[in-house]
């Protein structure tokens, strides 16, 4: 079977593809023929060298696929169910712990831009009811974070604004599961083009960061009192103005660094405004399966921008960090 690999060091172009023969599970694995994985920006920090590992993991903290064989002592799972991998597997549930957090997908541990792998099968969760394993591979980091932001930490009610920046996957989750909860939503961009993307996807209002260097204020001004729940994902490049978007008593959720590791708070007004600020990552194994059926009940369906196949996922990240995606960038094999 087909692995793609990475140095120590990184480097898109020094991703390769070697042969791996994953053997039979052993007593509580699940062996997966995975079919399909998908972009996320900590991927991208693997493949690039920003993130360290060791010389010729696999990365990829998503992926979805068939199981072709079970281990002993295996109940839950059967062959031919379709899953899906979870982003911390050791993270089964209730509040995080170092130990939940050690093992990461595709960092810690090997991923899954590979054709077939053994896995605990308590890492797995099954996936949405009608997906195919391209649309179900988004779900685990960009979906599951969305969910906890909204649902699980922001405990969204409708009725209430809520604050996307950006159009990227996790974005692109939370714009659609937001407004399935009746919530009221600003997104921004700096495309026309996507600005019109956003909408369609039912967008109430959205603002153009370029063109407006006070888009936190402008954003807050649109829903009269501010807004209730903003996702931050530029980090450094953002909180300035997720600070100045959101509402008094109202919640900021740091969910990236797109913008850069390093930023500014304006205290006095993060104190008069008396918001709360939660950093996440990602969720647990509960979280996912509650996620599952979330998007059951609400009928959605992830936005994928383009696929590759395994041979290309160098050309896959290039294009991710050129930033011309909208919603979803999944490898295919």
């Amino acid at each position: 079977m087909r692995a793609a690999t990475v140095p120590a060091g990184g480097g898109l172009d020094k991703i390769t593809l070697v042969e791996r023969e994953p053997g039979a599970p052993g007593p509580g694995q699940v062996q997966v023929r995975w079919r399909a994985t998908s972009l996320n920006f900590h991927d991208y920090l693997v493949a690039a060298g920003q993130i360290p590992v060791q010389d010729g993991r696999i990365p990829m903290s998503d992926g979805a696929g068939e199981i072709t064989a079970v281990g002993e002592g295996v109940a839950d799972w059967q062959i031919g169910d379709h899953v899906m991998s979870t982003f911390f597997p050791f993270w089964q549930g209730g509040a995080p712990t170092l130990h939940k957090l050690m093992g990461v997908a595709g960092e810690t541990v090997d991923g899954f831009a590979i054709e077939a792998s053994n896995v605990d099968a308590n890492t797995l969760t099954g996936i949405p009811a009608g997906y195919s394993f391209a649309e179900a591979a988004t779900l685990p980091c960009a979906a599951l974070t969305a969910w906890r932001a909204l649902v699980e930490e922001g405990g969204l009610q409708p009725g209430q604004s809520v604050l996307v920046e950006g159009s990227g996957g996790m974005s692109v989750f939370a714009l659609q599961m937001a407004k399935a909860a009746g919530a009221t939503v600003i997104a921004t961009t700096s495309s026309d083009d996507k600005a019109d993307r956003l909408r369609e996807l039912g967008a109430d209002h959205v603002v153009n960061y370029k063109t407006d260097e006070r888009w936190g204020k402008t954003a807050g001004k649109l829903v009269r009192s501010g807004v209730d729940l903003v996702l931050d994902v530029g980090g450094g490049a953002t909180i300035k103005q997720s600070t100045e978007a959101v509402a008094i008593g109202g919640s900021i959720i740091l969910i990236g660094i797109l913008g850069g590791r390093d930023g500014t708070i304006t205290f006095p007004k993060y104190f008069f405004k008396q918001a709360s600020m939660i950093g996440i990552a990602v969720g647990s194994h509960e979280m996912q399966r509650r996620m599952v059926r979330g998007i059951d009940v609400a009928g959605l369906k992830p936005v994928i921008d383009r696929r590759f196949p395994l041979e290309a996922l160098g050309e896959a990240f290039a294009y991710q960090i050129s930033g011309a995606h909208f919603g979803k960038i999944v490898v295919e094999y």
